[in-house]
């Protein structure tokens, strides 16, 4: 086999950076990168739920019985109203501050719930059922607001918030009961609500941290199968990808099949033979290989000279193992036409080998930073290199590794038998040769 092989060409640095920083923020290492993932298109939309809120809140306070409600009611509504626009409209700038925006539009929320909720309970609960009901009102529209920005830590900050002065509230009224007068307020309503929304938090928590799950596997899975397009087909891509999508981005160990066919005396044929004629023959040995590959599902890996590198990874093992024994014959076989097409011009025909191993590899995109290629590492690749050296010696068309072969499991193909060769060295792996028995 000789030396060499194909590379893509030198990527810019400007380019190696934005890769970088793309393969950081998809991963879900830059968490706020998946967050504006999630968001896109959003904020405009999350500015409006505030003002709606806003408005329900005004209405449901004068639905019942408003004239109760102190000036000061309305004045802390009002003021809310122009904080939380405020807050989100400095949220939606972006910039350094947008943070501090969002943690302080969080707290606000936090306050305005917790005020509404105690305000009722010093009221001693007049308005009855319904009262109670609108009084709980912005702790829950408040706590889906916030569950809807995506961000968990400041779903969590609300609904400590709410919980701990809800409850605090609740304690200091059962201490001294004459500062929550009112037969419903105490305990069993205050119980309950509370109760059901530390529910309602726990449930809106758990959605969003699962949902944040699926958005950062399905992002990884799409980065992974952009940067495996550039390699291999679209539809290998995106098996590869969804079948590595929960593991880390970039190289990862995985079981393969490889396959190398290579062309017997090709020096000895480049002597004898002008340039232009064995670059014809190569090419024509290569489109061979390549349409038998793609028919199986396999993928070249690379051109090495005279040689064809060829990878199944996709499926289980044994899947693997029997897509590429079929492609090895069915390289045999074009191979065998080819000859017979080129022997009817006159031209000098070709012998090639093909070799087959299994194992566990690395297998990825290997990016240095300057060049990047998709390709497969490991101890099985230094094997296959020793099955073909042998199966060349042996004057062998197809050889095997045992590996191989006990993956295959089942039945051969009809009129293919194995045979052993033997080896006075006793090499390892055993090497054995597929043989096509001629139809009676």
């Amino acid at each position: 086999m000789a030396s060499g092989g194909a590379r893509t060409p030198p990527l810019p640095a400007a380019r190696i950076a934005g890769d970088r920083a793309a393969r950081k923020a998809e991963t879900g290492q830059d968490d706020p990168a998946v967050l504006r993932a999630m968001q896109a298109g959003g904020g405009l939309r999350l500015l409006g739920l505030r003002i709606v809120i806003v408005l329900v809140l005004l209405m449901a306070a004068q639905a019942y019985d408003g004239s109760l409600h102190a000036f000061s009611h309305w004045f802390i509504l009002g003021l809310y109203g122009v904080g939380t626009v405020w807050f989100g409209l400095g949220e939606r700038g972006g910039g350094p501050a947008a943070a501090v925006y969002s943690w302080a539009g969080t707290l606000l929320n936090a306050w305005l719930a917790v005020y509404v909720i105690i305000e009722h309970m010093l009221a001693g609960g007049e308005a009855a059922l319904g009262a109670d009901a609108v009084s709980r009102l912005p702790a829950f529209l408040l706590l889906l607001q916030t569950g809807l920005s995506m961000r968990v830590a400041h779903t969590l900050l609300f609904c400590g918030v709410v919980t701990a002065c809800w409850t605090a509230a609740f304690l200091v009224g059962l201490a001294w009961p004459a500062l929550f007068p009112g037969p419903d307020s105490f305990p069993t309503a205050q119980i309950t609500g509370l109760a059901t929304f530390v529910a309602a938090g726990l449930l809106v928590i758990d959605g969003m941290t699962r949902l944040r799950e699926a958005v950062t596997r399905a992002l990884r899975m799409e980065h992974e199968r952009a940067q495996l397009a550039r390699f291999v087909p679209d539809t290998v891509a995106l098996d590869l990808a969804a079948e590595d999508a929960g593991s880390t981005m970039g190289v990862h160990r995985r079981h393969a099949c490889l396959m190398v066919l290579d062309i017997r005396g090709f020096s000895r044929l480049s002597r004898e033979h002008p340039p232009e004629a064995m670059v014809t023959a190569l090419l024509a040995v290569r489109a061979a290989a390549q349409a038998a590959v793609a028919e199986q599902g396999g993928l070249v890996d690379k051109y090495v000279g005279d040689a064809v590198l060829v990878q199944f990874v996709v499926g289980r093992p044994r899947a693997q193992a029997r897509a590429a024994l079929a492609c090895a014959l069915s390289i045999h076989d074009r191979i065998a036409a080819l000859n017979a097409a080129r022997a009817g011009e006159g031209l000098f025909t070709l012998r090639v080998v093909v070799a087959l191993h299994a194992g566990d590899l690395l297998v990825g995109v290997f990016d240095d930073g300057v060049r990047a290629e998709y390709t497969v590492l490991g101890p099985a690749m230094n094997a296959l290199s020793r099955i073909e050296a042998r199966a060349k010696a042996a004057e062998i068309e197809i050889g095997a590794s045992g590996d191989f072969l006990d993956l295959l499991g089942g039945p051969l193909p009809p009129r293919i038998r194995v045979v052993p060769v033997p080896d006075a060295r006793d090499a390892q792996p055993a090497l054995f040769a597929i043989v096509e028995t001629p139809a009676a």
